[in-house]
């Protein structure tokens, strides 16, 4: 089955705007466009619902109902809990809540373990713990190709290890890690596994159940959805960890991690990223069917496109060579988020490329620690050209020409 990319495009406000026609949009690892469905419940909740939730009155009952579809229809998507799904301002927020938290959940000598291939949100806040006494190890990247050897995460595990924070894939490198692989791995030494899933997520939702991540991070504003970090940590672990919230609401699980109050019109509008998958599952299978077994239809559906979108773009880059192609050469074996090095600075070509049509991003995208470890000067970058799947034959064909003529 292909992808109905006409009907996805109808979804998105975004394609029939005056102001972006002509434009090919590469720059979604930063922020996806928004979907129909999310738009419409947010300004919903604005027009009907903006009061406080929860109250005994019609408008407050049924903002607090909206809030609460929300968190039920992602996570059975997800494949969890409802109370394991947490919102909060950002997954960089979410990460450093956490972090807090098990800075009281350890004791010094206790290991963790994070990568240099991810971005900061999911490295930096752990690396703090070392000024409490934690042991932080780093799990390296290969310096030439940016891969992550599960192989040597193993002599890492040795001794004291409690936590070990990898990405889904990273938002340079854009390899696929085998998260299930190496979840296993940490849980046979007896730790607990934090996937940061932020450039991962928008490409299909996680099968969070299958991955067996014991927390699992992602962004509503890179999947479709309003400015939310959208947080699973598992049960046991989220009621062992010291609550971050108000003490009245320690026995509420995803209260604990949210200790500022949450923004109650954008929570409301991740229904709309439900919707989206039920309505894309619906024009291309038909009624039926259990929530996570829609989402994993719909993501394989996403990422079959993608990777018949991303095979000519590798191609014509891996024949370059004044270009460094940063990951995998097969684009089955990782995201559409493709980063090149140039001999110059990458935001320059980012803003030739403006001239064609196309909106693509050149930097350290938050992940200077990896460019540092690939040998690439943060400064200077790397050009990034990241689509999704409402990204078209024609859009990648004006990607190609556009770079044609600026390289």
């Amino acid at each position: 089955m292909k992808l109905d990319v006409d009907f996805v495009r109808a979804q998105f406000p975004a394609f029939s705007e005056p102001s972006l026609a002509g434009q090919a949009f590469f720059e979604n690892a930063g922020g996806s466009y928004t979907c129909a469905p999310v738009l419409d419940r947010l300004t919903r909740f604005y027009r009907e619902r903006k009061v406080q939730p929860y109250g005994p009155y019609e408008a407050s009952r049924l903002g607090g109902e909206e809030m609460d579809e929300a968190r039920a229809r992602l996570a059975a998507m997800l494949g969890v809990a409802v109370d394991e799904v947490s919102f909060g301002p950002s997954t960089t927020q979410n990460t450093y809540v956490l972090a807090k938290a098990f800075v009281r959940h350890l004791s010094p000598g206790d290991a963790i373990i994070v990568t240099n291939q991810d971005h900061e949100a999911n490295s930096g806040p752990w690396r703090r713990l070392a000024d409490a006494g934690i042991e932080v190890r780093e799990w390296q990247v290969d310096p030439d190709s940016g891969h992550l050897d599960p192989a040597k995460l193993e002599s890492l595990l040795e001794g004291r290890v409690k936590l070990v924070c990898f990405p889904h894939c990273s938002n340079i490198v854009g390899e696929i890690n085998d998260v299930a692989g190496i979840v296993k791995t940490i849980h046979a030494a007896g730790a607990l596994a934090c996937v940061d899933g932020v450039s991962y997520a928008p490409h299909g939702l996680p099968d969070v159940a299958a991955l067996g991540a014991d927390i699992y991070l992602f962004s509503s504003y890179k999947t479709y959805g309003p400015h939310q970090g959208i947080m699973v940590i598992r049960r046991e672990l989220g009621m062992a960890l010291p609550n971050q919230g108000h003490y009245f609401n320690g026995d509420t699980l995803y209260k604990r991690f949210t200790p500022a109050g949450p923004d109650h019109a954008q929570i409301a509008a991740c229904a709309g990223m439900a919707d989206y998958v039920d309505l894309l599952y619906e024009h291309h299978s038909g009624a039926g069917g259990e929530p996570i077994a829609r989402a994993r239809s719909v993501h394989d559906l996403m990422r079959a496109h993608e990777v018949d979108l991303a095979e000519p773009l590798l191609e014509y880059l891996s024949a370059k060579n004044s270009l460094r192609l940063i990951g995998p050469q097969n684009a089955a074996a990782r995201a559409p988020t493709i980063a090149i090095e140039l001999p110059g600075p990458a935001e320059q070509v980012a803003a030739a490329l403006a001239g064609h049509g196309i909106m693509a991003g050149g930097g350290d995208f938050y992940a200077v620690r990896l460019l540092q470890a690939l040998g690439i000067d943060p400064d200077k970058g790397v050009l990034r050209l990241s689509f999704v799947h409402y990204t078209t034959p024609g859009e990648v064909d004006q990607l190609i020409g556009a770079l044609e003529q600026v390289l």
